[in-house]
């Protein structure tokens, strides 16, 4: 698919829909497009991955409310299962919502996994501090993390307390008669498998420590504090199972002169009495670099210029925000004999006492000249 739908409408749910109204629209649709309803059908494995991306998000309370202020580039640029889980991956996530609907708790393609699943390894957390030049144009960086992998040379054999089958079944007499119940394997995880043979250096599941440097994308537009999720990123999984995510927290370094407030950005400009009442161009920093805006003739202290489109892009990307430079009037507080005598001459001046009709303007029409 070209480009990716709307969550909730993939799912058929509204932006209100609770967590039972997901979790059963899902199921509907996975059990639909379910490869083993529909062998050989690439449009409906593809309806069945995009179900379960939208699931994958929307049932997840963090990222739900990221996609809903963000939309697709608050997911890091990937999306749900975008980062190119396959299959088994999502029988290995999801698999229990099939229920007894294909066998095997669902957790198989194709049926030739039985009942165990894929486990999925732990994410892995980092913080990243960006300026507001980064923020506003989105940035390639590269992340050194100390991470899980799959160690080299580890082989595997059926786990022997659940047989391979990755699930342990349970009989409870009860007043109804024999009750059986099904959980994932406690030795395995539900893997189904176990450590045949391994080298020194791998842990009990087959993984070992590794300093590993990660590229991801920054998307333009990112604020402090959002949460940026890079799907398959983290730590591997156990038993050669499927990698976790890469968990982003986005930290805005403070610029030297430049304010941001959202999609816009502030600059106070201080400039000085005589520049005020004739009028002049001045140069301002921003983002991209320095822009001229002209000061009319008798701005007042207080004015707000503004530069369109000099401010920082919408992560949904619809729209750029605004740079606003507030005016500041420089007054000295030395003066030399000559130019406190140039003042005396002026202060009586008419032109230089306020007006009644300044004195007479309402607070709106203040405002409304302070933005002009």
């Amino acid at each position: 698919m070209s480009q990716k739908r709307d969550y909730y409408e993939v799912l058929g749910v509204s932006k209100n829909a609770d967590e039972s109204e997901i979790k059963k629209a899902y199921r509907k649709l996975a059990l639909k497009y379910h490869p083993d309803k529909n062998p050989d059908n690439a449009e409906a494995e593809e309806k069945f991955k995009e179900a379960a991306e939208a699931y994958e998000v929307l049932s997840n309370a963090e990222k739900k409310a990221q996609y809903d202020r963000f939309g697709h580039a608050g997911m890091g640029g990937q999306g749900g299962f975008g980062g190119g889980m396959n299959m088994d991956d999502i029988f290995s996530q999801f698999g229990d919502i099939f229920g007894s609907a294909f066998g095997g708790g669902g957790g198989s393609f194709g049926g030739s996994r039985g009942g165990s699943r894929t486990v999925k390894g732990t994410n892995l957390r980092v913080k990243m501090k960006l300026t507001l030049e980064e923020i506003a144009t989105g940035v390639k960086k590269k992340i050194k993390v100390n991470k899980l992998v799959n160690a080299d040379g580890v082989t595997y054999k059926n786990c022997s307390t659940c047989n391979g089958t990755g699930r342990i079944t349970r009989v409870a007499q009860t007043f109804l008669g024999a009750m059986q119940t099904q959980s994932a394997c406690h030795v395995c995880q539900g893997a189904g498998k176990m450590i045949d043979k391994k080298p020194s250096d791998a842990d009990a599941q087959g993984l070992r420590r590794q300093e590993d440097v990660i590229e991801i994308d920054i998307p333009a537009g990112v604020d402090e504090g959002i949460q940026l999720s890079f799907q398959g990123k983290g730590n591997a999984g156990p038993f050669n199972g499927v990698a976790g995510d890469l968990i982003v927290q986005i930290e805005e370094s403070e610029h030297p002169e430049l304010r941001r407030d959202g999609d816009n950005i502030h600059y106070d400009a201080v400039i000085n009495f005589a520049d005020a009442v004739l009028g002049d161009t001045i140069e301002v920093p921003t983002i991209s670099g320095k822009a001229k805006i002209k000061v009319d003739p008798g701005t007042q202290s207080g004015k707000v210029l503004r530069l369109r489109g000099k401010g920082i892009p919408s992560l949904q990307g619809y729209s750029t925000g605004d740079q606003f430079v507030h005016i500041n009037i420089y007054t000295p507080t030395k003066l030399s004999k000559e130019e406190r005598e140039l003042i005396e001459k002026l202060k009586s001046s008419e032109n230089f006492i306020p007006g009644a009709d300044e004195k007479s303007k309402g607070f709106f029409k203040r405002m409304r000249d302070m933005f002009s």
